[in-house]
């Protein structure tokens, strides 16, 4: 059997050392790279911190840091518009929304000014108009917000009718309540801006909702009766006005020919009379002759007898009973 000989495997300790060193050195310049490049999209701001510290703010875009985590950024998303529901939870939005079946009464439950109760749904939609108040100011932003939009809101039901909320007074407060609760939110440095508030649903409790529905409907009728007797009485009114002035100009023709006709019969009278003062034999004749030539036409039978005749029953044609033909 050969001799085998031994060969003993000893480490080049600087090879390896220079080996590891050039590995360490292609890591700490890996970190280096990465730790110090940053992207901000087009709807963010980049919030820069040093050592926790703020730093400044940078716009979209490829920018650079101090490597190591020695500067971190925050990326708040200033264009985007966040929502918070009260009341009610949206579970999957879209042509056909799904909400959460678990009823909310903890919130959405406020007492109105007439001691009526009503259930409020709304919403709050809200962005980020300055991201270091938003980052540092307030611990829990979306926590406050929900806090001072439900102060700000049972308040205002607080001042309000039942019927106010439901109906009359809707956009009026939604519209004092955005500018209240931008009030609250600027007074806590919250970097937040609202861009509205919008009352979703409103109904009062079931436990009323029968009775309330009764209420309405009576409502709706006496509205329904009143509007009725207004469209009677702007379709009567003017018809009856009309009929009295068509009256009185029919009274004030009549007047008026009444009295031309009796100028007339006056005029002519007048006339007569004097033409009969001229020639009174003559205006006699022509005054009877007129007259008769308007009664005769009217006449059925016309006996014309002689002035000399002293009688004239034998002349009129007399019948065995009696009487004339």
């Amino acid at each position: 059997m050969a001799n085998v000989r031994e060969i003993e495997w000893k480490p080049n300790l600087r090879q390896i050392s220079g080996a590891s060193g050039g590995i360490i050195a292609i890591i700490v310049i890996l970190v280096a790279l990465f730790t110090s490049v940053y992207t901000v999209a087009q709807d963010e701001l980049g919030v820069v911190l040093r050592f926790g510290k703020f730093i400044h703010i940078t716009q979209p875009g490829l920018h650079f840091k101090l490597p190591f985590w020695i500067e971190t950024v925050k990326k708040p998303a200033v264009e985007r518009i966040f929502k918070e529901e009260f009341g009610f939870r949206t579970l999957k939005p879209g042509v056909r929304t799904t909400y959460a079946e678990r009823e909310m009464k903890d919130e959405a439950l406020m007492l109105c000014g007439d001691l009526n109760c009503a259930i409020v749904e709304w919403i709050v939609q809200f962005k980020i108009k300055d991201p270091v108040d938003y980052l540092f100011k307030v611990r829990d932003v979306r926590r406050t917000i929900r806090d001072v939009s439900e102060s700000v809101l049972r308040n205002i039901a607080g001042d309000s009718s039942v019927d106010e909320v439901l109906t009359m007074r809707r956009i009026e407060i939604d519209q004092e309540a955005q500018v209240k609760m931008q009030q609250l939110l600027d007074a806590y440095e919250t970097g937040i801006s609202i861009v509205t508030v919008k009352l979703q649903d409103v109904n009062p409790p079931e436990e009323v909702k029968a009775a309330f529905n009764e209420v309405n409907e009576a409502k709706q009728d006496r509205e329904r009766f009143v509007n009725e007797a207004w469209q009677e009485y702007n379709r009567e009114v003017p018809r009856a006005q009309g009929e009295a002035e068509k009256m009185i100009q029919e009274a004030e023709a009549y007047a008026i020919n009444r009295t031309n006709t009796a100028k007339g019969d006056a005029a002519r009278f007048v006339s007569v009379w004097e033409e009969y003062k001229d020639a009174k034999d003559v205006t006699r004749r022509r005054i009877y002759i007129e007259t008769i030539s308007q009664v005769l036409p009217q006449l059925e039978r016309k006996y014309i007898i002689d002035e000399s005749q002293r009688g004239i029953l034998q002349l009129l044609p007399l019948t065995k009973e009696g009487g004339l033909k």
